[in-house]
């Protein structure tokens, strides 16, 4: 289960979003703009936090982000990919290759 304490935060500068638990990222979401479709490239969970729904949670802010400003998603990580897969809700931001 999901910390309740984490938050998730768009780190612009880095180009990636970040689940953040005591000050420290415990996963990430890395991305690439290309014009206005965002490339979600590569997540990655600290193996002591694994099991526990962050990385879906960051995925989904991610989403929900890209949503809020017009945007749409090129999936290329599998994870980013399986999580739309099984989220129809998401299906319309996958960008038309």
């Amino acid at each position: 289960m999901v910390d309740p304490k984490g938050l998730v935060r768009h780190d612009p500068e880095h180009d990636r979003w970040e689940y953040v638990l005591d000050g420290t990222a415990v996963a990430v979401l890395d991305y690439r703009t290309d014009g206005d479709r965002v490339v979600m490239h590569h997540t990655y969970t600290d193996p002591a936090h694994r099991g526990q729904g962050i990385a879906a949670r960051v995925v989904q802010a991610a989403l929900d982000d890209v949503r809020r400003h017009g945007g749409s998603v090129v999936p290329a990580c599998w994870f980013v990919a399986e999580f739309v897969e099984t989220h129809p809700e998401y299906r319309d931001l996958v960008a038309v290759r």
